[in-house]
């Protein structure tokens, strides 16, 4: 798994129509202490920003790619500069492609049998989707004959129930619209989207 999401045990899953205030956005959740953000191959220019953010965002500062269902998609995201990749599903291809180029990968899963399968495949962490269906005590139950597989819950994951998805053992959570708001929008409350993120990390360091 990435340092700066073992670290701060929040990634932030940007998705949106198009990449146009994708940036503005990164640079907020930076500045309040964000280091794992996701950009979504579902958002328009995606790559264009990866690109652009990996050649400048600090060095702790781990930029990936979300939506990656094929090698091709591997290998596009790590020419653009992306340290992890992240799919809504186990796919064999992508985590191989993943290991050949020494980056995290996270599989989507919701099975024990799924979950399983992606960590026996190679993954570097699995995350659990769409969790917000689910809840933190499907994860206690599943992590009792899994203990070793770090898992991450993404998907409905809002900052109310950050605390109890580690308690139950999560490593880490995805959060997509719960944190980011309105604020890729092109009149998004940047404001509201910094104090969001201040209050997830808090939820993340209790």
């Amino acid at each position: 798994m990435g340092a700066a999401l073992a670290d701060t045990r929040v990634v932030a899953i940007l998705r949106a129509e198009n990449a146009d205030r994708a940036e503005a956005v990164v640079d907020v959740l930076v500045e309040a202490g964000v280091r794992s953000l996701e950009l979504t191959l579902t958002t328009k220019g995606a790559l264009d920003v990866v690109e652009r953010l990996a050649a400048r965002v600090p060095a702790e500062v781990e930029v990936g790619v979300g939506t990656v269902l094929t090698a091709a998609d591997v290998d596009r995201s790590v020419a653009a500069g992306a340290r992890f990749v992240v799919s809504p599903s186990v796919e064999p291809e992508v985590i191989a492609a993943a290991l050949r180029h020494r980056i995290a990968s996270y599989p989507g899963a919701f099975t024990p049998t799924e979950i399983a399968a992606a960590w026996k495949a190679g993954a570097s962490a699995v995350k659990l989707f769409p969790a917000g269906q689910l809840g933190p005590g499907y994860l206690e139950d599943v992590r009792a004959p899994l203990p070793d597989v770090p898992v991450v819950p993404t998907g409905g994951v809002d900052i109310a129930s950050v605390a109890g998805w580690l308690a139950a053992g999560a490593v880490a959570v995805g959060m997509g619209s719960p944190l980011i708001g309105d604020a890729l929008a092109p009149d998004g409350d940047l404001g509201a989207l910094a104090e969001r993120a201040g209050a997830a990390l808090a939820a993340a360091r209790s």
